[in-house]
């Protein structure tokens, strides 16, 4: 059995670390006079760099200067970069579910590749980070590739590590890329509800769940039948 399974906001709390280290840069921000910045989130704007599809081959920290740069063209924000960076990985945690998750696969003989967007330098700091390299038969970045998760190219890479291993599942909190690149292969697709997607709609989920231990039932009840 092979489980393809996403790093951020499925394993991890990406979302919730990134406000939290936006927040922390406000006071900064503001010394600065930087109010087009808070106006950029306050107003929401921040979600039209969903369909920027180069930003999905880039760290967090990355993006941060990548934006200041747009707001304020001809500036260098590498200062405020390293300030959320920070900011960020003091706040990253694993969910409580995800090592249970993990080390229940483990249990069932699963093969488990992490498939994941962003800069390999970032991504393969966060697995050191939350310590969970000794669960993981194979890791995907787009930063490596050249791919993202929009295309099917990091998930077929995935299935063709493990080829003898009939029976696959995706596991994610994107439908959009997580579930239509785990449909590309044949896989059995589970959308996690949480995170900064969880109100979209699933359009290519076999099954919508709350959380991981759930997914875990689901691959328990499916590679059963």
């Amino acid at each position: 059995m092979l489980v393809i399974v996403d790093l951020d906001d499925t394993l991890c709390n990406t979302w919730e670390a990134a406000k939290k280290a936006a927040i922390r840069l406000l006071p900064r921000i503001f010394r600065l006079r930087k109010f087009r910045a808070f106006l950029y989130v306050a107003s929401r704007r921040y979600k039209e760099l969903e369909e920027m599809r180069e930003l999905h081959l880039l760290g967090l920290d990355e993006i941060v200067q990548k934006v200041m740069g747009r707001i304020y063209k001809g500036e260098n924000y590498s200062d405020i970069a390293e300030e959320f960076d920070k900011a960020f990985f003091s706040h990253l945690h694993l969910y409580p579910d995800a090592e249970p998750f993990l080390r229940g696969l483990k249990e069932m003989g699963a093969k488990i590749v992490l498939v994941t967007d962003s800069s390999a330098r970032w991504q393969r700091r966060k697995i050191e980070h939350l310590g969970i390299a000794r669960y993981l038969d194979g890791v995907i970045i787009s930063g490596e590739t050249g791919h993202t998760k929009f295309e099917p190219h990091n998930f077929i890479l995935a299935k063709r590590m493990f080829p003898k291993e009939r029976r696959m599942f995706v596991v994610g909190d994107r439908d959009e890329t997580d579930m239509k690149g785990g449909k590309s292969i044949g896989a059995t697709t589970i959308l996690v509800r949480r995170g900064y997607f969880k109100g979209r709609k699933a359009r290519h989920a076999d099954f919508v769940v709350k959380n991981l231990s759930e997914a875990l039932e689901v691959i328990e009840r499916e590679h059963k039948a």
